[in-house]
């Protein structure tokens, strides 16, 4: 039992927790991230524009972010790099675009949002596809 409650072993539990957090935040965020890329390759680039850069344009940073990032996320490369963008585009959308929104509906991307960060601060464990090419 001392073996199994040993700090390898919480080492390698937490490592498979962050493997399945990250995975699981960048799976369910390619929920809405697919949409917005096969939007944007259909040519409708139609899209929220909050702070001014064009529709086009704040399409492709949504799709950066939630398709691009999301598949980072899902294969441990550039982890902490990878939620940034992630991070910004949930504030944007808690913050600005459902700022005037009830809870309920601002909710999803504050959930996300926290989910965001604690993947930045804790990064995504050992089991990451990223620890290949540094050598670790």
């Amino acid at each position: 039992m001392a073996r199994l409650l040993g700090p390898r072993t919480n080492d390698t539990v937490v490592s498979i927790w962050l493997l399945l957090f990250r995975v699981s935040a960048g799976a369910f965020m390619l929920t809405h991230g697919i949409p917005k890329f096969l939007k944007l390759i259909e040519g409708n680039t139609q899209f929220a524009d909050p702070f001014g850069f064009g529709e086009t344009l704040s399409l492709v940073l949504a799709v950066f972010a939630e398709f691009l990032c999301s598949v980072l996320l899902i294969l441990g490369i550039g982890t902490r790099l990878a939620s940034i963008p992630l991070i910004v585009t949930m504030a944007v959308a808690a913050f600005y675009v459902h700022g005037a929104d009830p809870f309920q509906r601002k909710e999803m991307a504050l959930l996300y949002l926290i989910v965001f960060i604690t993947i930045l601060v804790f990064g995504g464990g050992r089991f990451e596809l990223g620890r290949l090419f540094r050598g670790r």
